[in-house]
């Protein structure tokens, strides 16, 4: 009792420099294809849209990812700059809050710093970054939101404040789409679940105890409950521009909301024709059936972009999520637990979801906190002095990042049966 407590140096400046060198691979190339490709087709559109005032497109999603969109198009101009900057710079976002989320968690220097290292290697959130597509804004407001929310309960001195940023940008990934809903609700109930063992029958009025002292369960509502619904709703405000010129139902009156989102699930329940790339969420977790956004001659040559995961940190990451499940639901750990049920509700939407047609890329969310269950695996290697193990995974990602590194910045190929390179199962083809 004498000695005094560990207080591990937060690595900061390690997180800034993966988050850095992520953004400055993502500029490679980030104008090419010089035309749009894959959805660009679908959502540029309806940003275009935004910045004209004309009859909104693409109504089945909420509208703040096309928004962003429309504002890099208007700061950047309509250009594949314009198109992609705010992809990229969300996904550097999301990459850095991936890693502070995780460090508040565990307090492991080399958990959070693996943790970047391994999505920033695992190709899904870099080539959604290098895309004009909404799945990079709504994953990177999730994390946002969840490094406020673990900073939140770590330092309970600022946990007002991080609160409410945690319930707007839980909006805010709503805003961007739906897929945030399943993660959108776990912190409030999480924040009751957790007050109600510390506190027992005074649950709903006491200050004291976890998961953040100092704030009641009502007030937890406020932040967690309240506030994302508004800040949600915030994001459609704009509309009333559309209204005032006669193209849309005006966001601002109630009827005029609830028949839009009852239209836009009914958009997104529809019966859909087959897709070539279409597939389901057993196939996503076996990384069997990636997606080719592009593979033809543009700009000058033959170029491809496959929307792939590594395929080394996504197998090893499916018994690292089993080990986090196993280690947080009965020995307690909370890191751990938190990792692998936040996992089961973002992939657990996608195994009940009534949407006929799903594509891999809908597996972003959940492989990003899979490659966080993996970072916390070799951590515990790392920690009993076993480091060769974690090592040797940090490096063969990198290594399969850099050989996978053309096919997922489209680069010039040698020809047009260069993918036979990078598609190493017919499933991949």
């Amino acid at each position: 009792m004498s000695e005094a407590p560990e207080h591990p140096r937060d690595p900061l400046g390690w997180h800034v420099l993966v988050a850095i060198a992520f953004l400055a691979l993502c500029c490679m190339r980030l104008t090419i294809p010089s035309q749009p490709f894959f959805d660009e087709v679908h959502y540029l559109p309806a940003a275009r849209d935004w910045l004209a005032l004309n009859q909104p497109g693409n109504i089945e999603h909420p509208p703040l990812g096309k928004e962003l969109m429309a504002l890099g198009i208007r700061l950047f101009g309509d250009n594949p700059l314009g198109w992609r900057i705010m992809s990229m710079l969300f996904g550097t976002l999301g990459l850095f809050a991936s890693m502070r989320a995780l460090w508040f968690a565990s307090l492991s220097r080399f958990a959070s710093t693996a943790c970047g290292w391994l999505v920033a290697t695992g190709f899904l959130l870099f080539v959604q970054s290098r895309i004009a597509m909404l799945d990079v804004f709504m994953v990177s407001l999730v994390l946002v939101a969840l490094w406020a929310l673990a900073g939140a309960v770590r330092e309970n001195e600022t946990g007002r404040k991080r609160l409410a940023i945690a319930g707007a940008c839980l909006g805010f990934a709503m805003a961007a789409k739906w897929n945030a809903i399943p993660i959108a609700v776990l912190p409030g109930l999480a924040f009751v679940l957790v007050r109600a063992h510390a506190a027992g029958w005074r649950v709903v009025t006491t200050h004291r105890g976890a998961p953040v002292a100092g704030i009641s369960t009502l007030e937890a509502f406020l932040w967690l409950g309240a506030v994302p619904l508004l800040a949600y709703a915030a994001c459609y405000l704009p509309g009333v521009w559309f209204a005032a010129h006669g193209y849309a139902l005006d966001p601002l009156a109630p009827e005029g909301i609830v028949a839009l989102h009852r239209h836009m699930l009914e958009l997104q329940t529809q019966q859909l024709p087959p897709h070539t790339y279409q597939s389901r969420w057993i196939q996503w977790i076996f990384d069997w059936r990636p997606i080719w956004y592009l593979y033809e001659n543009a700009d000058g040559a033959q170029r491809g972009v496959l929307m792939i995961g590594n395929p080394l940190t996504m197998l090893l990451g499916l018994p690292a999520i089993l080990w986090a499940g196993w280690q947080g639901l009965l020995r307690g750990r909370r890191d751990t637990l938190a990792v692998f049920v936040l996992y089961a509700a973002a992939l657990g939407m996608w195994v009940f979801a009534d949407k006929p047609v799903q594509f891999y890329y809908h597996y972003l969310l959940p492989a990003t906190f899979l490659l966080a269950a993996l970072a916390l695996a070799l951590d515990e290697f790392w920690k009993r002095g076993n480091r060769w193990l974690p090592l040797a995974v940090l490096v063969l990602s990198g290594l399969l990042f850099a050989y996978y590194f053309p096919i997922l910045t489209a680069d010039a190929l040698p020809g047009e049966m260069s993918f036979l390179d990078y598609a190493w199962l017919n499933s991949w083809r």
